[in-house]
C-alpha cells in the first residue's frame, strides 16, 4: 500500500507498507516526473513498513520509466529512507555506495522525524 506524505513540491515523500503494486509504482513515477519538470533538484523521502513484496506485473513498466533516470542522477538531492526491516536498510546503503554523488541517509523508524526534517532541509 502506498501513502503520499504531504511535503514541499521538490520533495517526493511516500510511505510504503506490505506489498507495492504496479499502479502505485506509476503514481510514484508520475510525482517524480512532475517534480523534475518543475525543479532542478528533487529530494526523496521513503518510509517502509513490513514490506513483503512488489507486484511482479508492474515491474516491467516501472523499469522502462525508471531507466532514463540514470541520466538524471545529478538531479537528485537528499534521499532519506526510513525502514523497519534490516534488509531494506542494507540494500539502501549498497545503493548509496553505488551512487556516491547522491546524498543518502538511512534511518530506523524512531528516526523518522529527523529523516523528514533532513530531507526537506529543515535540520
Amino acid at each position: 500500500m502506498l501513502d503520499i506524505i504531504d511535503s514541499a513540491d521538490d520533495v517526493i515523500a511516500v510511505c510504503v507498507t506490505d506489498k507495492i503494486s504496479g499502479a502505485e509504482l506509476d503514481t510514484i513515477m508520475d510525482r517524480l516526473d512532475g517534480a523534475m519538470a518543475r525543479h532542478d533538484k528533487v529530494h526523496v523521502f521513503v518510509e517502509t513498513r513490513s514490506i513483503d513484496g512488489i507486484e511482479v506485473a508492474g515491474l516491467g513498466s516501472y523499469a522502462m520509466r525508471a531507466l532514463p533516470l540514470l541520466g538524471k542522477l545529478d538531479r537528485f538531492g537528499r534521499v532519506a529512507v526510513v525502514a523497519d526491516q534490516g534488509w531494506i536498510r542494507a540494500a539502501t546503503k549498497i545503493e548509496s555506495a553505488l551512487l556516491p554523488h547522491i546524498s543518502y541517509r538511512v534511518f530506523e523508524p524512531e528516526g523518522r522525524d529527523e529523516a523528514f526534517a533532513w530531507v526537506t532541509g529543515k535540520s
